[in-house]
């Protein structure tokens, strides 16, 4: 293998299993994170095991999804603007049949707009099979912008990209409107594996959930976000499944609920931009197509119910470190022992591990 196509390696573990049910998987399964932070597998681990020991296991249900890509026009002015916009929203079966005649799996679902002065912001909203769907959008995109600049009159070529997408950007509208996956996870841990197995109480982790995850976030300005660190689980299982990592900037927006129903737990984790995909850049890697395969994401099936498999994997094993964390931080000096103590025996771990 040569310098320029060498393979970065990370330290992968599969961890698990958790248990999974909802209205697109319902499973026991083990998932893979690649990560140089050791004491993540165990701590998902523990999330894991308390997944197996709730009647229904993590609830994962997907919202929606979608993928985007934002255009910029530029009009002679304000209102025309606004009459192209409106112009270009009546005319969304034309603009699909656009869509159907430069890609066999994106359909265009919505268009969205934003006009600033003179400036008009398109924002697409396409389905995308089994693809994450960035470069399938940025394609389908590129032909709809060339078809409204030669049929709708008083605009100019502004970019192919807006910003007004948003990709790899934390921003409120995606967090408002999605992009990728919408998924929401559900736990009900009884009291009793709350105190065995977590070391702690729902309400503690409550109390906690509004003071560090609801209250700290708003105080730092955290943008459409309240968790404590969705983004490690979902770097980890990015790497080790082939996604684009850079997308855990916008996957890492999120809200976590924990309720204390008399000494039970009930705890949720809310992901609207999970951004994966089972086909496409990345994907070709031995080991991806392994992990992929392991988890039943190469399934002989329709097209995008790989996608949605992988992404309530992703979600369930993000509420898994989620909970394991926030139940460690509620005990004074629990958190920095198990990083000591987990990471000088881990200091040798060979990649693959």
């Amino acid at each position: 293998m040569t310098e320029a196509h060498a393979i970065a390696g990370v330290p992968m573990r599969w961890v698990g299993p958790l248990r999974v049910s909802g209205n697109v998987a319902d499973t026991e399964i083990q998932v893979p994170l690649a990560t140089y932070e050791s004491p993540l597998w165990p701590s998902v681990g523990r999330g894991a095991k308390v997944s197996r020991l709730a009647e229904k296991g993590i609830v994962a249900t997907l919202v929606d999804e979608r993928m985007t890509r934002s255009v910029l026009v530029e009009a002679r002015d304000a209102q025309t603007a606004l009459t192209a916009a409106r112009m270009i929203e009546a005319r969304i079966d034309e603009l699909r049949d656009v869509v159907r005649g430069c890609s066999r799996f994106a359909q265009l679902i919505g268009i969205r707009h934003e006009i600033n002065a003179n400036l008009l912001f398109i924002r697409f909203e396409f389905s995308t099979g089994d693809a994450s769907g960035h470069n399938m959008a940025t394609l389908a995109s590129d032909a709809l912008l060339a078809h409204l600049l030669q049929t709708v009159p008083g605009i100019s070529y502004g970019s192919i990209s807006g910003n007004y997408c948003t990709d790899k950007k934390a921003t409120a509208i995606n967090g408002i409107l999605g992009r990728g996956k919408n998924v929401v996870t559900e736990l009900l841990v009884p009291r009793q594996v709350v105190a065995g197995v977590l070391h702690t109480s729902a309400a503690k982790i409550v109390e906690l959930n509004i003071r560090k995850n609801l209250l700290g976030t708003l105080l730092a300005g955290g943008i459409r976000s309240a968790n404590a660190h969705y983004a490690n689980m979902l770097l980890a299982f990015y790497l080790a499944t082939g996604q684009d990592a850079a997308n855990i900037i916008e996957g890492s927006q999120g809200v976590v609920m924990a309720e204390d129903r008399d000494g039970d737990l009930y705890f949720a984790c809310t992901l609207p931009n999970l951004i994966v995909g089972t086909v496409g850049n990345g994907k070709g890697l031995g080991f991806v197509e392994t992990n992929l395969t392991r988890l039943g994401c190469r399934a002989d099936a329709a097209p995008g119910e790989n996608a949605r498999r992988l992404a309530v994997l992703a979600a369930a094993t993000v509420l898994c470190g989620e909970l394991s964390l926030l139940a460690a931080q509620t005990n004074p000096g629990e958190l920095m022992r198990a990083h000591v103590a987990l990471e000088r025996d881990n200091t040798t771990v060979k990649v693959g591990a």
